[in-house]
């Protein structure tokens, strides 16, 4: 298990520096591409072109989302940075959790079934609450109900929001039962674990 475990940590470094490295390459074509777009730099010029021919088709996709959205293409070598960025950024993250998550599973299975137990417990209450928090933060964005990055947030928190919501008001059009929930879901798993 402590082989996985170094592995892991190895390959979470290596990425680490890779999507660094990726950020800057992409943050410098970024900027050189604003240049062009705003004028800063020659748009008729060599470079230019090559800028269209090689970067502009990589930057296609956010600026046609953008006009979608009715934003400004020009700023669309920002919102790809700010993509890779937080691409990188979770994907490092889920790395991270899947580390720890192996590192905790090693751990509780030690303790025989109260371990299980134990690791059930905290599985389940930690995808609840990631359930929990993705639905937060669709909420900002309103997306399709239908689709399917929304309804299975929708389908592990529903049972929960829908009995607060018909006790607990709006705190200045705010809904506030997500945040009443997550800290209720907290409360749960410390009583549950404290039975093992």
């Amino acid at each position: 298990m402590s082989a996985l475990l170094f592995g892991l940590d190895n390959l979470i470094a290596a990425l680490r520096g890779a999507f660094l490295g990726f950020a800057l390459a992409v943050a410098l074509f970024c900027v050189l591409d604003w240049m062009v777009r705003t004028r800063r730099l020659n748009p008729f010029g060599a470079f230019a072109g090559f800028l269209r021919t090689t970067i502009r088709p990589l930057i296609a996709p956010v600026e046609r989302r953008l006009l979608r959205s009715g934003g400004n293409p020009a700023m669309a070598p920002w919102w790809t940075l700010v993509a890779v960025v937080l691409a990188g950024i979770i994907a490092i993250e889920v790395l991270q959790f899947v580390r720890d998550q192996v590192a905790i599973a090693a751990g509780m299975l030690g303790f025989g079934m109260a371990g299980v137990y134990r690791l059930a417990v905290s599985w389940t209450f930690e995808v609840l609450r990631f359930a929990l928090i993705v639905r937060v933060i669709l909420s900002w964005v309103r997306p399709s109900p239908f689709a399917w990055y929304v309804r299975w947030s929708y389908a592990l928190t529903e049972w929960m929001l829908h009995p607060l919501r018909g006790f607990i008001p709006l705190v200045m059009m705010v809904d506030i039962t997500p945040i009443v929930a997550y800290l209720l879901l907290g409360l749960v798993q410390g009583f549950l674990m404290r039975l093992a």
